[in-house]
C-alpha cells in the first residue's frame, strides 16, 4: 500500500489533509489507521486531530469498504417518492443488508443525507456519481455497469 506517496503529495495545500484522504479512499475504499497516523505525521498534527478530520466528513470511511460504494439518499423527499423500494432491490440484487459489503469487496450499501438532487428522486450515488429518479427495476442495469 503506497498511501504515503499520496498523502505527500498535498503537503503544502491548504487543508491538504482532507484532499489526501479523498485521495488514498478512492486508491483503497477506506482510511486504514496506518494512513492516519502517516497524515498526522505529514501534517504536523496530533493524530487525535488527523483521526477527527477522517471521521467527521460522511463521505469518508475508516471501515473498510467495497470497491463500490452505493449511497442512498434517506432524505423525506426520497423517501417519499420510493427510497425503500430502491433499497430493497438493492439488498437482493447484492445479497447484502445497508450498512454491508458484498463477500467479494466489490459493493458497499449504505445511507446518506440529501446529495441535492431533489429534482428527480430517489437519488442513489455510486462512488460519488448520481442516479437520478431511480426505480427497482433500473437497478440491475445500473449494478451491471460496475461489474
Amino acid at each position: 500500500m503506497d498511501y504515503k506517496g499520496i498523502i505527500a503529495k498535498y503537503k503544502d495545500v491548504p487543508g491538504g489533509i482532507i484532499e489526501a484522504f479523498h485521495a488514498v479512499q478512492r486508491e483503497f475504499s477506506y482510511l486504514p489507521e496506518e494512513v492516519i497516523v502517516e497524515a498526522a505525521k505529514i501534517f504536523n498534527m496530533p493524530v487525535a486531530e488527523a483521526y477527527g478530520v477522517a471521521t467527521f466528513y460522511s463521505y469518508l470511511s475508516v471501515e473498510p469498504r467495497g470497491k463500490n460504494v452505493i449511497r442512498i439518499c434517506e432524505s423525506a423527499p426520497c423517501h417519499v417518492a420510493g427510497a425503500a423500494e430502491v433499497v430493497e432491490a438493492l439488498e437482493r440484487e447484492l445479497g447484502i443488508m445497508m450498512g454491508e459489503t458484498t463477500a467479494d469487496g466489490k459493493f458497499t450499501l449504505e445511507y446518506t443525507e440529501c446529495v441535492g438532487q431533489c429534482q428527480a428522486t430517489p437519488v442513489i450515488t455510486i462512488n460519488g456519481k448520481p442516479y437520478a429518479g431511480v426505480t427497482p427495476a433500473q437497478i440491475p442495469a445500473i449494478l451491471a455497469e460496475y461489474e
